[in-house]
């Protein structure tokens, strides 16, 4: 049985990084060989199998012909008689379409080591725009990877302007989206994952509501960067620094300030009100893409409470308490340290403050563990019904007054 590693393990190792799943591509075999050798045929669109052993995926080598629109509409030929460099063909970039042997000896038909020393992402084949969903992929592999000095090919971007053009990207499913979304949201450099896709004009048709904030002019004094776009890039790649591989707060600051693009043009460059009013179009990016609850519910916290938060110092202990009630910090306690967070890299994701202070942080923090460490239990007296929760109110108020030196 001829088997090759394939695919990003050997990408990975040959840019010097850890890497996870293994892939293999198996060529020459079928699916009565494979399962005849103990392999366990998994694959619903096309033949996978996992090893009686290792548990690791194998792939028959396999051609793709576009037979219809969308990510979905191709015919697979998984014949014995395809070989690993067709099969290799059908990938989306070159530095994918690299094949390891059993000794150890790279295949590289289609130039993916030398992409992976100048540091391009280049597509293998004119094939790359049949299928609409690549067009996200080198955004996210750009979010992965722009850190080590990677660059979009020109002829690949002009071919991504191309199918942004044709329509195709309106083909792809809500969840499609939302995976690639948030993956490139915890990578390492999520504002190259946005300005790749607007670039190509595709920011606009899968996050029109992010895309509207490009060229939205904010207050120099507290947006040195000027560009909301710009600033939101800024804050998303300040929450992969300070909340690694936390999607909730990565999408919480990804969508913080979309109400700006709702400013009227006469109140320009200030913002009055823009904390209430990005809701709605945070809602109707949650609805179209199916974002999963709790990432909603934070985005939606922090959409409204984050200019509240930056002002914690000036609060009295009892609006600090209505904020964390608000934001349902007694029932979810964990969310609280994550608006802290995503408030932070809203406030240090900004030209030039990245080393900013943000007491704020941990002043909410400081405030909602004196109030949860109050418990009903704790409370004196005969207490019934609503007296209970008044008095527990009344109790951590003075909870987090005593604890951060505010009035009640």
């Amino acid at each position: 049985m001829k088997t090759y590693l394939v695919g990003g393990a050997v990408r990975d190792r040959l840019l010097g990084l850890g890497h996870g799943d293994r892939d293999f591509v198996v060529v020459g075999e079928t699916q009565d060989s494979m399962e005849r050798a103990g392999f366990r045929a998994v694959g619903r669109d096309f033949p996978v199998f996992l090893h009686p052993d290792t548990g690791e995926e194998y792939a028959l080598a396999r051609t793709e012909r576009k037979s219809g629109r969308g990510y979905r509409g191709f015919a697979v030929d998984a014949d014995p008689s395809v070989t690993l460099e067709e099969d290799l063909q059908r990938r989306d970039f070159t530095i994918n379409a690299i094949a390891q042997d059993d000794a150890g000896r790279l295949i590289d038909p289609y130039g993916g080591v030398r992409d992976l020393e100048a540091r391009v992402l280049r597509h293998v084949s004119p094939a790359f725009s049949e299928d609409p969903l690549r067009v996200l992929r080198a955004a996210r592999f750009m979010a992965r990877f722009a850190a080590l000095g990677f660059t979009v090919a020109p002829e690949t971007l002009a071919l991504m302007r191309e199918m942004v053009f044709s329509g195709e990207l309106t083909e792809l499913t809500p969840e499609r989206v939302w995976q690639e979304l948030r993956r490139a949201l915890i990578s390492a450099t999520p504002s190259a994952f946005l300005r790749t896709l607007r670039e190509c004009g595709a920011l606009a048709v899968v996050l029109p509501e992010v895309d509207a904030l490009y060229g939205v002019p904010q207050r120099a004094e507290y947006h040195p960067e000027i560009d909301t776009g710009v600033h939101v890039e800024l804050v998303c790649d300040m929450a992969a620094v300070l909340a690694p591989g936390d999607e909730p707060v990565a999408f919480a600051a990804l969508t913080h300030d979309l109400g700006k693009a709702l400013t009227p043009e006469h109140v320009l460059p200030k913002h009055i009100g823009h904390e209430n009013a990005g809701i709605a179009p945070l809602r109707e990016l949650c609805e179209r893409l199916k974002v999963p609850v709790e990432h909603r519910q934070l985005a939606e916290c922090v959409c409204r409470e984050h200019l509240n938060v930056h002002r914690l110092a000036e609060l009295r202990a009892s609006t600090l308490y209505e904020l964390i009630a608000r934001c349902d910090g007694f029932r979810r306690p964990e969310r609280i340290a994550r608006i802290a967070l995503a408030c932070e890299a809203d406030k240090r994701g900004r030209a030039g403050l990245a080393d900013t202070d943000y007491p704020a942080g941990q002043l909410l923090r400081d405030a909602h563990a004196a109030a949860m460490s109050v418990r009903a239990a704790d409370l004196a007296g005969q207490l019934q019904g609503p007296e209970v929760g008044e008095a527990l109110r009344e109790a951590r108020i003075i909870a987090i007054a005593s604890a951060t030196g505010k009035k009640v």
